[in-house]
């Protein structure tokens, strides 16, 4: 089926969203736990026991802990204000943010930040200049800016205006909590479904009846993701999430030249930030290439910063190591399948 669908369903226990376009899962968020902390969600924690030597402290909230990384000045007991900004490692905290965020499909809004920006995505000039006078217009509280996302340079000018009243009426609930009390949930993580229609790129079908994910097949895509092989015209790649970190192992078809090898490497690196998506993977991302001349390490470079950079998830190139893998860091917003299907 050619275009883009949106397909929302149950799926392993649990609620789900699947993106497929021209018949192939391109993308795939579930729900965690209920007793599990959601990216997103704001807190009013408790500020518990610093941890020495990590320069963080362990914050306490109804939904388990958090870990908050340059916790100067914060005594304990004493609440704070903060955001869980991605999900957890297993057996840790969930990391959080003083730097709360409030963000739509078409804005995002910035406490302790006023200025008012768009992204430099919007590269048409005469939307820009609709924009800037959206942004010149807006009423908005002291401290409160606000920044366009990429969505706003497609979007109506009404439903711009309308989602920053929203939003500016979320921040400034939130934002006048009272800072006493004991450790709350102020402010929902986003579902699955409700991540996929603020994130993803409107589709020409969207279906959230129960049973879409077999209608579109979604569900037989998603159970072959058990595997942690990717088949490649040029060779293929394997997946394996460890406790520490995740391994890529890159496999040419049957040639152990260079030439083979940079051919599958490129192809791979193209692939690779799907197959993380789709399993849900983050955290640090080790790469045991192919064979490869040292001479070609930059072309493989810049083709994995490349596919990285068209991947919604934020993905750091961290080096070479001296055996000659490939390290990445990539942040871990999504619900890791394995985590899923256990």
């Amino acid at each position: 089926m050619k275009g883009s669908v949106i397909a929302m369903d149950r799926i392993f226990g649990r609620q789900a969203a699947a993106m497929i376009v021209d018949g192939e899962l391109d993308d795939l968020l579930f729900d965690p736990p209920d007793d599990q902390v959601r990216p997103g969600a704001v807190y009013r924690a408790k500020a518990g026991r610093p941890l020495k030597g990590q320069g963080g402290m362990i914050l306490e909230t109804p939904d388990g802990p958090l870990f908050l990384r340059g916790a100067k000045g914060i005594a304990q007991g004493e609440a704070v204000l903060v955001q869980a900004s991605t999900y957890a490692e297993r057996e840790k905290a969930a990391p959080a943010t003083q730097r709360v965020l409030f963000k739509g499909r078409h804005a995002m809004l910035t406490p302790g930040a006023p200025g008012r920006n768009m992204s430099r995505a919007i590269m048409d000039q005469g939307r820009r200049a609709a924009l800037r006078e959206i942004l010149d217009g807006v009423e908005l509280p002291d401290g409160l800016g606000v920044v366009l996302r990429t969505a706003a340079g497609a979007a109506e000018d009404a439903d711009v205006r309308e989602e920053i009243a929203r939003l500016a009426d979320i921040a400034g609930k939130v934002l006048n909590e009272s800072r006493s009390g004991k450790a709350a949930r102020l402010l929902d993580g986003l579902s699955a479904s409700e991540l996929a229609l603020r994130d993803w790129p409107r589709s020409s079908v969207l279906d959230d009846k129960p049973g879409s994910f077999a209608r579109f097949g979604a569900d037989e895509m998603i159970d072959a993701l058990r595997s942690p092989h990717v088949m490649l015209g040029e060779g293929s790649l394997v997946v394996e999430p460890t406790r520490a970190l995740v391994a890529v192992d890159v496999n040419s078809a049957g040639s152990g030249s260079t030439a083979a090898g940079l051919k599958a490497n490129l192809a791979a690196l193209r692939a690779l930030p799907r197959a993380l998506r789709l399993r849900g993977l983050g955290g640090q991302v080790v790469i045991d290439l192919a064979p490869l001349a040292k001479r070609d390490r930059r072309r493989v470079e810049d083709a994995a910063k490349s596919a990285f950079r068209a991947c919604l998830v934020d993905t750091t190139f961290a080096g070479w190591t001296p055996l000659g893998h490939m390290e990445f860091l990539r942040r871990r917003e999504r619900l890791p399948l394995h985590e899923v299907v256990t």
